[in-house]
């Protein structure tokens, strides 16, 4: 049976979030304390239960908007072979400013600063920075093979 609106939504999500491959950049890590945070102060609520989280290097942070985005990352490669967790895919969530958070990064000019967990789970923690492929993540819609495709709606 063909359902209009679900073509509609599918349809809305595709022009809205658009058919891409996935960015690809430098991330770093960055050890407690985490706060404050350029997003959100002193408010440890706003950090995921998982502690996948990041701080936004210059080229994300796109003047505070990158507050409370999320992004899916894999490590792609490294200067040490090896350092890849290969399969490992992760959603973190934007929590801070690279350039002014309170512990500093890893390594400086990273697109994104992992936290120690979330580096931990894509790559070797004893690396100072990995070469990443990252896509934004849009709640309700699903990920298929990189790509933002469609909404979660049976």
């Amino acid at each position: 049976m063909y359902k209009p609106q679900l073509f509609l939504i599918v349809l809305l999500c595709a022009l809205l979030f658009h058919f891409s491959l996935a960015d690809v950049g430098v991330a770093a890590q960055y050890k407690p304390p985490y706060l404050p945070t350029a997003c959100w102060g002193n408010d440890a609520s706003v950090f995921p239960s998982s502690n996948l989280f990041a701080a936004a290097g210059e080229g994300a942070w796109d003047n505070g908007a990158a507050c409370g985005r999320q992004y899916m990352v894999r490590c792609i490669s490294a200067s040490t072979p090896g350092t890849c967790k290969a399969d490992e895919t992760i959603q973190i969530k934007i929590v801070d400013r690279a350039q002014t958070s309170v512990s500093r990064p890893s390594r400086d000019g990273a697109i994104l600063v992992l936290s120690t967990t979330a580096f931990e789970a894509i790559a070797n923690p004893s690396a100072p920075s990995v070469n990443i492929e990252f896509i934004q993540w849009f709640e309700g819609c699903k990920r298929v093979e990189g790509i933002a495709l469609s909404l979660g709606v049976d």
